[in-house]
């Protein structure tokens, strides 16, 4: 079974001038672990559907299912990541990580547990009496990611997560986050507007049309090496190749 299952999700609007459509008959599904990425024009409607994977809006048309059950508002079996880190600044890094379990009111010992194992796995438990100013950006994006899964989704959204990061050291978060996810097995979309970025961290690719936005294509990305990191894609032969080709098929809509 699919973790994701998302169903001829449509989205319509009532403007002055009329209707109104957002998305039209989208349909695609996510397997366990697998990493998609969704590109497409800007204002094409990617966060838009992001949301209604959410649960945050609810579609006109179309349903939305999680492991098997549908999708009708927020759950903790989705987490949800914007580009702002959204750290407490102040409380502690360990604080912080541990404040999606006490808001969901799951702060039991095997979650803590949980918390406190991703922070030591992934080099942060040094640091967990910091308070977020005292981090970098790539450290600060680390941090929310592991307070996302500290609460153990079955999904992650990424809705322009690195986006708000300098260039440098965004190329260092997506390495780090990408191993994360794929360590986890965690399932995750991400919304860019960055193609390199979603090339580099896909295994597959939605290329969506300008609004009201339909798949035009959906693309499956592999690199012939043993050991796969965005880096080292981004110096693999097949990059190019596969940049071409979503840039062609978006530049026909600038």
């Amino acid at each position: 079974m699919n973790v994701l299952e998302v169903k001829n999700i449509a989205q319509k609007y009532q403007a002055e001038n009329g209707e109104t459509i957002a998305i039209k008959d989208v349909s695609f599904s996510a397997a366990k672990g697998e990493f998609i990425s969704i590109v497409g024009p800007s204002g094409c409607g990617k966060s838009t559907l992001l949301s209604i994977i959410s649960g945050l809006l609810k579609p006109t048309d179309g349903e939305v299912y999680v492991n098997g059950s549908p999708v009708l508002g927020v759950t903790s079996h989705i987490g949800y990541m914007l580009q702002n880190d959204n750290l407490l600044d102040w409380r502690t890094i360990y604080k912080n990580v541990l404040f999606g379990l006490e808001i969901r009111k799951i702060k039991t010992p095997e979650n803590v547990a949980r918390a406190e194992d991703l922070l030591k796995k992934y080099g942060l438990f040094e640091f967990r009496n910091n308070y977020p100013s005292q981090l970098s950006g790539g450290m600060r994006q680390r941090a929310a990611l592991i307070r996302t899964l500290a609460v153990n989704p079955d999904l992650l959204l990424l809705d322009e997560a690195f986006s708000a990061l300098d260039y440098q050291t965004r190329l260092t978060v997506t390495d780090d986050v990408y191993g994360i996810l794929k360590q986890e097995q965690v399932t995750t979309i991400m919304v860019t507007h960055d193609i390199p970025e979603s090339i580099s961290m896909s295994d597959r690719i939605i290329i969506l049309t300008q609004r009201p936005a339909e798949i035009k294509e959906i693309m499956p990305i592999t690199f012939d090496m043993e050991t796969r990191t965005p880096l080292s894609c981004r110096n693999n032969p097949s990059f190019s190749r596969y940049f071409n080709h979503i840039w062609k098929e978006l530049s026909i809509y600038e």
